[in-house]
């Protein structure tokens, strides 16, 4: 019935909205089922209507953004192979931004770091991906291993990200992208302010 699933996607919502900020106010390991009820208002039966626990919540609020950062990056697919736009980028912080706090409570590690690392996963998968193809259309070969330079790449996005959300950054999500592209094309010797071709040895 469309009145039941309208209630559904209500029940939902509101699980979701307490489950979160109860998470950053209080910490994952504090809270307990009837907390999230309470503060939503609903009786515990509607949770378990929906959620086998609270586990179950977090693994389907990261679910949920993984699925719809998919769903806005497929149409950037095969732009992102063809060279370095800063689009995939630029989109995952706009999405963060409309997310703030279920992305906190992830990139917090909240939950034992389960989420975290299903979301830095996640986002490996995709850039291994883009990184691979990137490289065959181009005719080159990668010169660091491929999961070194996909997770030094993720793990950089998820540390500006995190700080991005929790500060004061007055930034926008195109100022951050536009660094971040800087330091893709043209790297950290130059984004360090020096020029030429960096000193050797390490």
């Amino acid at each position: 019935m469309p009145s039941e699933d309208r209630r559904s996607r209500r029940s939902r919502r509101l699980l979701r909205e307490a489950f979160l900020s109860l998470v950053l106010e209080r910490g994952y390991s504090a809270i307990k089922v009837e907390d999230i009820t309470e503060r939503a208002d609903l009786g515990r039966a509607t949770f378990y209507a929906h959620y086998a626990d609270k586990d179950a919540l977090l693994d389907h609020v990261v679910t949920e953004l993984i699925e719809e950062m998919q769903r806005r990056l497929q149409p950037l697919a095969a732009e992102s192979v063809q060279g370095f736009t800063g689009k995939p980028v630029l989109e995952l912080f706009r999405h963060a931004a409309e997310e703030r706090d279920a992305y906190r409570v992830v990139l917090r590690g909240e939950g034992d770091g389960r989420a975290l690392r299903r979301f830095i996963d996640d986002r490996s998968s995709a850039a291994a991906q883009i990184f691979s193809e990137r490289a065959a259309a181009r005719n080159v070969t990668l010169r660091i291993d491929a999961e070194v330079l996909t997770r030094a790449w993720v793990g950089e996005l998820v540390a500006l990200l995190s700080w991005w959300l929790e500060s004061d950054s007055t930034s926008s999500a195109e100022e951050i992208t536009g660094q971040l592209l800087d330091l893709s094309l043209r790297g950290r010797y130059w984004a360090s302010g020096f020029d030429g071709e960096p000193p050797t040895g390490r």
